[in-house]
């Protein structure tokens, strides 16, 4: 047998004999075995460097070095989830799901909700190239080099395959593992790890991937996103998965009815202990894809799944102090200060009271004995307040009356249930608040710069919005508390990358109130720059799909700020990108102004995102149900019949995808 013959032999022995053991779970060779033929190929490979394979079994070990994770954009974008936490919820979103499909039989595929860090692996020719954190679900961190130390993860597939798509889901430690890292930890002198989510999410950014390579890390597979799949279902999804080698949990199930999903849930909510890693809930999803395709997503998450949170865990415990935070709005959030106490695999000192409202009607008051939940097992919260342990001291809460900032008098608007502090320009957490949202990484994205270096910036007087950015110095940041020459030089080269931004996103970084992501994006492509916006008043804002009276007066009211139009000027002089590129301006027009479109089935010359695309960018409104508002309904094969009913009840004029193209020709 030849060098190569030999090599490629091991190679595949070796993939196989991983598969077994870490997928499967069922061994056919001891470990003693396994590491005499792994030392064997690393071997032959270090002798015969030109048979280097990137996929190699012997790569997994570790030992590569990243000092800075690089940011990738998402060729798919990885939506959050909805949450439910009752059968009415479900319920009333198979309705919403019925009303766009129409009448038709929606079947259901339920699985765990696996509770790590949530990843997505690319495949091109069967080979993993490349593997990126959620990060923001638009972009994340490479982590390619870590991930192929995890032995669950294949570096080459096995079987039939697409020739490029991504695959999505979890890192996770097992109990087990976790387990056992402490006790190691523990024996070493060193604190244990809180909980197996966070020690999972945070391995995958650790510098020296051979010490990820030590840890007990796994990935549950559960989502292939591409083009041109040829897959039909999302249970179809995870069988395929599972025969090209992925770890896909064999628990999931499909499901006819809400009635059979609640059952699903019902028997987990009572087993999940029992399994060997944390969920919690259960995913709920659209089987066939072509109807998820049709339901589309909303600006956050699709339309077709949906998360079933199990009964989030409860502890009590002694409400000390109640404090005061000031956003960057200038809403006031009161915070419960907590006697420290373990939920949900966490210590928690603090949990947000929401408001004067919230305070009032559960009688919340300092020295109270209070119980506690996470919301959705993230964010803690108080739901209710032992009463019978009450101190007999016990005094009613009176909400604060002035900003405990800025003194200033606070105020609170009808029909609004937060307070305000309105002193904008002067109340220091406004100021940093707004220009910590500016640099964030939806907005300017700006490296080298965090919380911290904004509050010490500013506190050193050497910024007071966040158009002082743009005039920094290295000379004027090397002499302040813990920034080194490399650091200042790093931050000034973060701010001028950032004038590279596009306009939709420097938009949404100027912290306008209500101007969300979504929101900035309709406004940037409504009106195409910031001197067009400017000037808009409030009935032509309404006018703009999906802008309502709220967010018009908000707009317009930031406009009329003196000061705000002086920061945008500067802003422009500094080079900021304040209109649409022609990348972005180009094939736009207003052709389809004013009208509504529903497009449904499937189409030959253009997917139906591009169609979509094509619709939005010609000035036409895209609809996920038919009414008597819609235009026309652009109709592919596969079409549902209950949509098609619906239009010629209704009188909508249905078109082919070549009329719709020649109409916009």
């Amino acid at each position: 047998m030849s060098i190569a013959s030999k090599i490629t032999a091991l190679r595949e022995e070796l993939r196989e004999h991983n598969h077994n053991y870490y997928v499967l779970d069922n061994p056919t060779i001891s470990d003693y075995d396994f590491d005499i033929k792994l030392k064997e190929l690393q071997k032959l490979e270090e002798e015969h460097p030109e048979f280097h394979d990137p996929s190699s079994p012997t790569l997994r070990v570790g030992g590569a070095v990243t000092k800075n994770f690089e940011t990738i954009q998402h060729e798919h974008r990885m939506y959050s989830l909805d949450n439910s936490y009752s059968k009415e919820d479900l319920e009333d979103w198979e309705k919403r799901i019925q009303r766009i499909l129409g009448d038709v039989a929606v079947e259901f595929t339920c699985e765990l909700k696996y509770d790590g860090a949530s990843i997505s692996l690319t495949y091109e020719e069967g080979k993993l190239v490349r593997a990126v954190t959620r990060g923001d679900g638009f972009q994340g961190d490479n982590v390619t080099t870590n991930i192929k130390t995890i032995k669950s993860v294949p570096l080459q597939l096995k079987g039939s395959y697409p020739p490029k798509f991504d695959i999505r889901g979890e890192i996770i430690l097992t109990l087990e593992g976790f387990a056992q890292m402490n006790k190691e930890r523990l024996e070493a002198g060193e604190e244990a790890y809180m909980n197996p989510r966070n020690t999972a999410s945070g391995s995958l950014k650790l510098q020296d991937s051979a010490l990820v390579a030590q840890r007990p890390l796994e990935c549950l597979l559960y989502s292939i996103v591409g083009n041109n799949l040829e897959i039909n279902s999302q249970f179809e999804v995870l069988e395929m998965a599972r025969s090209w080698g992925f770890k896909v949990p064999t628990v999931a199930k499909l499901c006819k009815t809400t009635d059979e999903v609640m059952q699903f849930v019902e028997y987990w909510d009572q087993k999940r202990h029992d399994l060997p890693y944390e969920t919690d809930g259960v995913v709920i999803k659209v089987n066939n894809l072509r109807h998820q395709e049709e339901l589309g997503y909303t600006a956050k998450a699709p339309r077709w799944a949906m998360a079933y949170k199990f009964k989030a865990e409860q502890v009590s415990t002694i409400l000390n102090e109640i404090t005061y935070q000031v956003g960057r709005t200038g809403a006031i959030t009161p915070v419960a200060n907590l006697e420290p106490v373990l939920l949900a695999g966490t210590t928690v000192k603090r949990a947000s009271l929401h408001n004067a409202d919230q305070i009032e009607k559960l009688d919340i008051r300092e020295g109270d004995t209070v119980f506690v939940e996470k919301g959705g097992e993230i964010i803690p919260k108080i739901i209710a307040v032992d009463f019978a342990k009450r101190p007999a001291t016990s005094v009613l809460t009176q909400y604060i009356q002035h900003c405990p900032e800025c003194q200033t008098p606070l105020v609170r608007k009808e029909g609004e249930a937060q307070h305000f502090c309105p002193n904008d320009t002067g109340c220091p957490p406004q100021i940093t608040g707004r220009i910590q949202h500016f640099i964030s990484r939806k907005a300017m994205d700006i490296e080298g710069l965090g919380g911290e270096t904004v509050e010490l910036l500013f506190k050193e007087g050497l910024i007071s919005n966040y158009a002082d950015l743009y005039t920094l110095t290295k000379e004027e940041i090397v002499p302040l508390e813990r920034m080194a020459e490399k650091s200042a030089e790093n931050l000034v080269n973060g701010v001028l990358a950032s004038k590279n931004i596009p306009f939709e996103r420097v938009l949404f970084a100027l912290g306008i109130r209500y101007v969300g992501e979504t929101v900035a994006k309709k406004l940037a492509k409504a009106y195409k720059n910031i001197d067009a916006l400017m000037t808009a008043t409030e009935e032509e804002l309404i006018a703009v799909d999906e802008i309502g009276t709220r967010i018009a007066e908000s707009v317009v009211a930031f406009f009329a700020n003196q000061k705000n139009l002086e920061i945008v000027e500067r802003l422009k002089s500094y080079g900021l990108q304040f209109s649409l590129s022609e990348a972005q301006l180009e094939n736009q027009s207003e052709k389809l102004k004013g009208q509504t479109f529903v497009v449904s089935g499937v189409f030959e010359t253009v997917g139906r995102t591009e169609l979509k695309k094509l619709i939005e960018d010609n000035g036409g409104k895209v609809a996920s149900s038919i009414s008597s508002k819609t235009s026309f309904l652009v109709a592919g094969a596969n079409m549902g019949p209950s949509k098609k009913t619906k239009a010629e009840n209704l009188g909508v004029p249905i078109i082919s995808e070549h009329d719709f193209l020649s109409k916009l020709n």
